[in-house]
């Protein structure tokens, strides 16, 4: 069940991700230098029609198959065994809000995943609402559970890592004061098709 919500989570953004794709001035660029050189080699209009054609949809498949491939990951590492990375792992912790008839709430905190960027920090993960029950603070709720677990553990400091298309939760996390500190590609398909991972800091606040 929570694999399956989490699949449904991911997805919403595909779509996204795809308009950013195709809207991208680096897609366009590549649009026309595909043109151009083709143009340049065969004198052709039509051929050079054709070949540009192409780039766009060579570029959605890789896309798509980028996303695939990330849920592939995150289904046959952690969430393969949700009791054994999270609940059974030290300082680690899993939390699902769930209405009784289904899940409509996840949220995840782990040891990073590259603690030599991170050192003593812990990460949020898996981090996911069901659309139908957002605008209702239940992001917000999640987020302050999992830095409250890691501040009682006398952890100081929590990241996580967004895609640049996750807007509505970035906006979440920079209001509740985490900072964007890193972007990056997180493959070279990824850079190919202008997707980045943005990452983000908390500090959290001395209580004494």
């Amino acid at each position: 069940m929570l694999r399956t919500f989490y699949i449904q989570g991911i997805k919403e953004h595909i779509p996204r991700a795809l308009w950013h794709f195709l809207s991208s001035p680096q897609t366009h660029l590549g649009l026309l230098s595909v043109f151009l050189l083709t143009y340049l080699s065969s004198a052709s209009y039509t051929i050079s029609l054709a070949a540009a054609s192409i780039f766009p949809v060579v570029g959605v498949l890789s896309m798509k198959n980028m996303w695939d491939d990330y849920l592939q990951h995150a289904l046959t590492t952690d969430l393969m065994d949700i009791r054994r990375t999270y609940l059974e792992t030290k300082d680690s912790c899993f939390w699902v809000v769930d209405t009784g008839e289904e899940v409509v709430g996840m949220v995840a905190i782990i040891p990073p995943e590259n603690p030599s960027w991170w050192g003593n920090a812990r990460e949020l993960k898996r981090m996911s609402v069901k659309k139908e029950h957002r605008g209702q603070g239940l992001s917000k709720a999640l987020i302050k559970t999992a830095i409250q677990f890691s501040r009682e553990r006398g952890y100081q400091e929590v990241v996580l890592g967004t895609s640049m298309v996750q807007r509505i939760a970035q906006r979440i996390y920079e209001n509740m004061g985490f900072h964007k500190v890193l972007q990056m590609s997180p493959s070279f398909l990824a850079k190919l098709v202008g997707v980045s991972v943005y990452w983000y800091y908390y500090k959290i606040p001395d209580t004494h």
